[in-house]
């Protein structure tokens, strides 16, 4: 038996784990396709999506999934594997209009002067009290400045809960998105964290404050369109289950407004991926900074290496004196076993010439 592939072809059933590896998958041309996932004990549980959109569409097959059943006019590609057990796939954070901070911040000044003074008029009325009723009064009234004091953040906390709870169309959170809008805004949101936690933005060798206007905005309008177009999908399925969806005219309709929003999600994907793009010349960039970074220490103990050169000059120079000394050192150790050799026989006074040679 073959191990499982990481493609799959467009019609058939496959069986996970034995015919295909989990993960999520995607299909270069779903129109007018289909696919069902068999989920639950023994694949009891299918859930499918049909008819597929014009274009790309994308699936995730989960490792706890049965088999995966589809038709559609291309085959799947596995785009990214399964998260591996005790780990969440990332999810993306809630995005928020960038206009919306300022906002709240402004609705709780208009009243903090008044919360203000409420601690500061506690506090007087409790000095002011002592001389006329003693220290008890301190007993009585003490809780009460505490209290206002406390009250006085927790009312600026509630006037902004208040405030936000009013604005819901100004903020976007997980739920709003399907599972191919969250996978899209979680690339947005990793190239613009990618970009505002560069060295080279926090030093300002980019436009830092141009990145902070324009980053932020390019978010919630990316997260704008992805929160529409997931409302449009489920509406879609919904449509799907209750209606007979072979009759042409409807089909006619459906495939209408699918072309519609596959091509919305083209244009979204193209603005994702120039975000990505920019994402990776702004790490090329920091790559570089840190190369040139460690060229300017290296090269600032090129003189050390000079410095070494010279004293290699030097010792060439000074080999003669050397080789002088060796010379010297030569003379005086023939010297010395000479006068070794004469001491080593005092008592022989045989004539050098009458020795025995041998």
């Amino acid at each position: 038996m073959t191990s499982p592939g990481n493609t799959i072809p467009s019609a058939g059933t496959f069986f996970v784990g034995i015919d295909i590896e989990p993960g999520r998958y995607r299909c270069e041309d779903g129109r007018g396709g289909w696919w069902v996932r068999f989920t639950g004990p023994g694949g009891g549980e299918p859930v499918g999506s049909w008819p597929l959109p014009d274009g790309p569409t994308e699936v995730e097959i989960e490792p706890t999934d049965f088999a995966f059943e589809t038709r559609t006019r291309t085959s799947w590609r596995m785009v990214e594997p399964a998260a591996a057990p005790g780990r969440r796939r990332a999810e993306p954070s809630p995005v928020a209009d960038p206009t919306l901070r300022a906002e709240l911040d402004r609705i709780v000044a208009r009243h903090r002067l008044p919360v203000r003074l409420t601690p500061a008029l506690a506090v007087l009325v409790c000095v002011l009290g002592v001389p006329a009723f003693g220290p008890a009064w301190l007993m009585f009234t003490a809780p009460v400045g505490l209290t206002a004091a406390f009250g006085a953040q927790l009312s600026d906390d509630l006037r902004r809960a208040r405030a936000l709870g009013r604005r819901r169309d100004r903020y976007l959170l997980p739920e709003d998105f399907d599972e191919e809008a969250r996978a899209l805004l979680v690339r947005a949101q990793e190239a613009v964290r990618a970009v505002l936690g560069s060295a080279v933005h926090r030093e300002g060798l980019l436009d830092s404050a141009d990145n902070a206007l324009t980053l932020p905005q390019q978010e919630w309008e990316i997260a704008q369109v992805l929160a529409r177009q997931s409302s449009l999908r489920r509406r879609e399925r919904r449509f799907a289950e209750s209606s007979d969806v072979t009759v042409p005219e409807v089909a006619a309709v459906l495939g209408g407004q699918h072309r519609k929003l596959a091509a919305s999600v083209r244009a979204v994907t193209r603005r994702i991926e120039a975000l990505e793009h920019y994402a990776d010349r702004v790490r090329a960039a920091d790559r570089a900074l840190h190369a040139h970074r460690r060229l300017r220490t290296l090269t600032s103990a090129a003189h050390e290496y000079d410095d070494l050169l010279a004293a290699t000059v030097r010792d060439d120079l000074a080999l003669p004196a050397i080789e002088r000394l060796t010379d010297q050192s030569e003379s005086l150790l023939h010297r010395l076993r000479a006068h070794l050799s004469e001491a080593a026989d005092p008592h022989d006074d045989t004539p050098a010439d009458d020795r025995d040679p041998g």
